[in-house]
């Protein structure tokens, strides 16, 4: 199995069995995001315990880059504090624009460094985790 090959599995098998689907019950902060282009849509709910993101899910219905991308978002985030939460997103997002110097940085995220060729998509793996910053910036409860 080639290497592309892997990352392709890692995202369809995140995308037919999203990880943290569903709403969070007693969560501190939801946020909404869409994506006026193609229509993608996601909504986080996050329950903080002081500065740690204790639980963290989502619902959404899209491609198969942004729900696999919010499904990984979720594992990755869950127990970081809001500043290394915080501090993935910032790396996330410059891998995904082709700014980022090193995915392998970002461990099982790395599948996404390919968005980086294709403009269109940056969009669609990008938008939970703009959901995300703007529920860890103090997004409506």
């Amino acid at each position: 199995m080639d290497l592309g090959a892997l990352y392709q599995d890692v995202i369809l098998d995140h995308n037919r069995s999203p990880r943290n689907f569903g709403e969070l019950a007693k969560a501190d902060r939801s946020t909404h995001g869409r994506n006026p282009l193609c229509g993608d849509e996601v909504t986080i709910w996050i329950r903080l315990d002081g500065d740690v993101v204790a639980d963290v899910s989502f619902v959404g219905t899209g491609c198969a880059i942004s729900r696999a991308s919010a499904s990984m978002m979720t594992q990755a985030v869950k127990g970081k504090s809001r500043q290394e939460a915080a501090g993935l997103f910032e790396a996330f997002h410059a891998m995904v624009t082709g700014r980022g110097r090193d995915p392998e940085a970002l461990g099982k995220l790395k599948v996404f460094a390919g968005v980086a060729g294709f403009p269109t998509r940056v969009k669609c793996a990008s938008l939970a985790w703009h959901a995300l910053k703007e529920a860890l910036d103090g997004g409506p409860a």
